[in-house]
């Protein structure tokens, strides 16, 4: 709706997991670089964790789109299965015919022998799993067990998780210690500083053709960021009601007044007022700012 107005060739602020928008912020790309190596060195398991919206999914798209040959990617997005759904999914995913009958034991067995075949054939099967820490304990185990097929001087399978937090309450379970010595790599996905916010931000409106003009203000910003708590998801949420409002109005810049409105307007937005802490400056700047512009034309006539 706004593109023209702003001068874009596309969207910035989707919530669809674009690789095209990806940006090389220090937890994201340092979180990237810890996946390529792991692999690179024939690591089991790795596992990633991050709060809803702090980019999971993002980084697990780029990591489809970078691994080159002899690498091959299985994905399963959605693992809330039982232990023989996942093995199910997981030969689906691998290209194996299988029949509607075949127990448990049959599936593993020819995952084992799909295994062996592209070992022969010098291929790296990476198994990628989003939302792990929806599968039950049952089905990590049979994950688990999986992995047992290995040569003297590789892993025959690679599996990278990535779940939120709760992921980590799961691996706790005694019961499936053996899987949680077997993560040798993980990384935990940080929220964004102030300054990452700034970054991500232009970044965005560059790919989408603004090229390095800010539309934003500094204070919209800071706004942006306190509001959003440093999460992407939230920080193109509040964007693109900024944007949407600024358009509106007319407006070809968005201020601080353009962001707190959107971060009213979004339930998972923190407006709570903080008189303590950190936040602190960033509320008194939002404050002023917005009490400034709500008594502006009031200054204005009386001049």
């Amino acid at each position: 709706m706004y593109k023209t107005h702003f001068g874009l060739n596309t969207q910035p602020f989707g919530l669809t997991p674009d690789t095209q928008f990806f940006c090389d912020l220090p937890s994201h790309l340092e979180a990237l670089n810890v996946l390529l190596i792991a692999l690179h060195n024939g690591e089991g398991f790795i596992k990633i964790t991050g709060d809803v919206g702090t980019g999971k999914t993002m980084l697990c798209r780029k990591l489809l789109n970078e691994l080159p040959e002899p690498f091959e990617t299985e994905y399963i997005p959605n693992p809330h299965l039982p232990p023989i759904g996942l093995l199910m999914e997981i030969a689906s995913e691998m290209g194996i015919e299988y029949s509607p009958h075949t127990g448990q034991n049959g599936l593993m067995k020819l995952i084992n022998d799909f295994l062996i075949n592209s070992a022969g054939k010098g291929k790296k099967p990476v198994l990628i799993i989003d939302e792990a820490q929806s599968m039950s304990i049952e089905t990590l185990e049979a994950l688990r067990l999986i992995t047992n097929l290995e040569t003297e001087k590789q892993k025959l399978l690679q599996i990278v998780l990535f779940g939120q937090p709760e992921l980590d309450e799961q691996l706790d379970n005694k019961t499936i210690r053996q899987l949680r010595q077997r993560i040798t790599f993980s990384y935990a996905l940080k929220p964004l500083t102030s300054e990452n916010v700034a970054d991500y931000i232009r970044h965005r409106l560059r790919v989408a053709g603004m090229g390095n003009i800010s539309i934003f203000s500094k204070l919209a910003i800071k706004a942006m960021h306190y509001y959003s708590r440093g999460i992407p998801r939230l920080i193109n949420i509040l964007a693109n009601k900024a944007m949407l409002s600024a358009y509106g109005k007319g407006y070809s810049l968005i201020g601080i007044k353009e962001v707190y409105l959107a971060a009213l307007d979004t339930e998972a937005a923190d407006t709570k007022l903080r008189l303590f802490g950190i936040r602190k400056r960033y509320l008194l700047l939002l404050l002023l700012a917005i009490l400034s512009s709500l008594l502006w034309p009031f200054i204005v006539s009386l001049l």
